[in-house]
């Protein structure tokens, strides 16, 4: 059958849109090679993992039934399966269910997709595909990917850009600019089902006079596509974080993991996301301790065994076994999976992606065999699975610009991995960039970065063009957040009599101390805090650096992190005039904290503690004329309600960035989950202006 034309796939894929996003999307899925007849839009049927990781079953709880949560299948549907568009395709037309590859592949993941940056008017982006060896032909030639868009709202002005892209003459007649590029080998792995291959494919999209959506397939298979802004616009992004579930939380009772992303597809749809920018842990690898080969390290009760315990070949196998399956579980299932084949990632790292708390324990016990080979199997794996880099293949020449990926800036090597700090400076439109800081691979218990990371990056910032406004500083932990020095003093004292008791298994207390080294299990996460006792030096000379830039450079700096499962918004400002307007005030950077968009929320009483540790006033910055504040955002709850506590929202949330173009501002939307496992939001907006002195 004839391949029907880019204009009449795109008006019947339309029509199935609508539709085929109401389908249920499932949970977690086995690790099997996934058929290329499965249209992207829905996920492979969801069974048990090949690892010692329990995929949850997942259940509406009564408070919202499953037929209530926007996307759900009405009661007697299936799970799976194609939805018919309302009214007939057209003639002869193959539907994107019927697209098959050829040469055929056996797919375990993918296409996925990552943004780079923008460079001269030309978007810079990777997509991602896994294959199983067995039952794919990678002859004559190894996986192609089709890119196609709309030729009409190039102009002029750019066509030099589309020559350089030496794109199909006949496909420019008909409007039509498309492009084939080849996969490229970058990592292969040997599973005990068989060899896995890795093939990456290097997507440059020249930015036209309108926003466009750009369709893509690989060997002529199920297409998807994502969208680009105009040369001259801004991209409308999400931030998020925690993007998993910790250990004991019960799923169900959020309806899994999908329901906010449901939310992001959703409103993806109305008006396109151009990057989805994860602020860390966007898989949780603690399971990893689960499994059978682990278990002869992680049960040893004693702490000098433990840390001298061998890293066995079984153990290797096995860490490496948990992580490929993993990975391909939850980034291709249910709504997140949805996601990042039609919104690039553009993402950081923090623990969970490695493992809970890396960086933040002893210097013994982060140096041990076991330890310091799961901080370098986990790293490894998160280059990979987010970012599409090998190091091997890429290389890590630190001179700007050598990079494949050309938003890449180096910083100093790794504390306890093989790996030397991964940053990235990325275009977010003419006024606007984002900094994703690497505060994970260098991580110790006195430092987050070294010297060598921070002058890399002011460096690239003092290089970027005059005409940028807005800096967002991405980190994964808050940098201005609540002190909890006396709860953190007493967590770490060796006399604390409930530490004493569950060292010993006595009264229940064995989940009181975490399973490494018998520390408070919550010290970790208050030491990984830039307020930390250890850290704060640091912190406070960080922010000193960016005031600094922001003055020199007439460059609003804000910040965007996680970590802490809720929802806040603070800010440093000017200490000796508290009514200086924002835009006049040289001092002002926002914090927006985001998180989590599947995790749970802490304790009412964490939330209160939080909230009133939050009133005291810090001087920490006061030598430089600086304070710091709580906003009081949620005074209203989302069922109209007033809040109690008003600095600090205790539910899942996720955020949305755009440009304000009236006023040049930097407007953060905090989408908000309205109910325990709704899937529905409300919105909570806070805007930073640019620099008005």
């Amino acid at each position: 059958m004839d391949e029907p034309g880019f204009h009449a796939r795109r008006r019947a894929e339309r029509q199935e849109r609508d539709v085929r996003r109401l389908g249920k999307l499932g949970g977690l899925a086995q690790t099997k090679p996934i058929d290329d007849r499965v249209p992207l839009d829905i996920p492979p049927p969801v069974g048990d993992g090949l690892t010692g990781y329990q995929v949850p079953g997942y259940r509406p709880p009564p408070s919202v039934p499953a037929e209530l949560i926007p996307g759900a299948s009405k009661p007697g549907e299936g799970l799976q399966g194609s939805v018919s568009a309302p009214g007939a395709s057209a003639p002869g037309l193959l539907r994107k269910s019927e697209r098959r590859m050829d040469p055929h592949l056996q797919t375990m993941l993918g296409p996925i997709l990552r943004y780079d940056t923008v460079v001269n008017h030309v978007w810079h982006g990777f997509s991602l595909l896994v294959t199983s060896d067995e039952g794919s032909v990678y002859h004559p030639q190894p996986p192609t990917m089709t890119i196609e868009w709309d030729a009409t709202g190039g102009g002029a002005a750019l066509e030099h850009h589309l020559q350089q892209l030496d794109l199909n003459k006949a496909s420019q007649d008909e409007h039509v600019n498309k492009r084939v590029v080849q996969g490229q080998q970058i990592y292969h792995y040997t599973s005990l089902s068989g060899g896995q291959t890795f093939w990456r494919f290097k997507l440059e999209i020249p930015l036209g006079e309108m926003a466009e959506e750009i369709f893509y397939s690989v060997n002529n298979g199920p297409e998807s596509s994502f969208h680009v802004p105009a040369f001259d616009e801004h991209m409308r992004w999400v931030g998020h974080s925690c993007n998993g579930f910790s250990a004991g939380v019960d799923a169900a009772s959020f309806n899994g993991p999908d329901p906010l992303w449901r939310d992001v597809l959703r409103s993806h749809e109305q008006k396109p996301f151009h990057v989805l920018i994860g602020g860390g842990d966007q898989l949780y690898c603690d399971p990893l301790t689960r499994e059978p080969e682990m278990q002869s390290w992680i049960s040893c009760e004693d702490e000098s065994q433990k840390k001298a315990h061998p890293m066995t070949d079984e153990m290797k196998l096995a860490l490496d076994r948990f992580l490929f399956n993993h990975y391909c579980n939850w980034f291709r299932s249910g709504a997140f999976g949805e996601a990042i084949k039609r919104i690039p990632m553009l993402n950081m790292c923090d623990d969970h992606d490695i493992i809970d708390g890396f960086g933040s324990y002893p210097d013994d016990l982060m140096s041990s065999p076991v330890f310091s080979y799961i901080g370098h199997r986990g790293y490894f794996w998160y280059l990979l699975f987010q970012n599409f880099i090998v190091d091997d293949v890429d290389g890590t020449n630190k001179t700007p610009g050598t990079h494949p990926n050309k938003s890449m800036v180096f910083g100093g090597e790794g504390a306890w991995i093989p790996f030397p700090s991964h940053n990235l400076l990325a275009y977010l439109g003419p006024k606007v960039y984002i900094l994703l800081l690497d505060t994970r691979s260098e991580r110790k218990r006195n430092q987050i970065c070294s010297r060598e990371t921070y002058d890399r990056v002011f460096a690239a910032i003092k290089g970027l063009p005059q005409e940028v406004e807005h800096l967002v500083v991405l980190l994964g932990v808050p940098i201005a957040y609540p002190r909890m020095t006396a709860l953190e003093t007493v967590m770490e004292s060796k006399l604390n009599p409930l530490t004493m008791l569950a060292k010993k298994g006595a009264l229940g207390l064995g989940g009181f101390v975490n399973k490494f080294n018998k520390d408070v299990e919550l010290l970790d996460d208050m030491i990984d805090h830039w307020c930390a006792a250890p850290h704060k030096q640091e912190r406070n000379w960080f922010i000193e650096q960016l005031q600094q830039i922001q003055l020199d450079q007439r460059l609003r700096i804000s910040f965007l992190s996680g970590d802490v499962h809720a929802a806040a918004v603070s800010k440093l400002h000017n200490s000796k005039n508290h009514d200086l307007a924002p835009a006049k005030d040289q001092k002002f950077m926002l914090q927006v904290i985001s998180s989590a968009i599947v995790n749970t929320p802490p304790p009412p009483a964490v939330l209160l503690m939080v909230s009133t540790f939050g009133k005291k006033r810090h001087k920490t910055l006061h030598h430089v004329d600086t304070d710091e504040t709580l906003y009081h955002l949620f005074e209203i709850d989302t069922d109209g309600s007033k809040n109690k506590i008003d600095t600090i929202m205790g539910r899942r949330n996720y955020c949305v960035v755009d440009w304000q173009a009236d006023s040049g501002d930097l407007r953060f939307d905090l989408r908000v989950e309205t109910q325990k496992g709704a899937g529905t939001t409300k919105g909570y907006s806070v805007t930073t202006p640019k620099c008005g002195w």
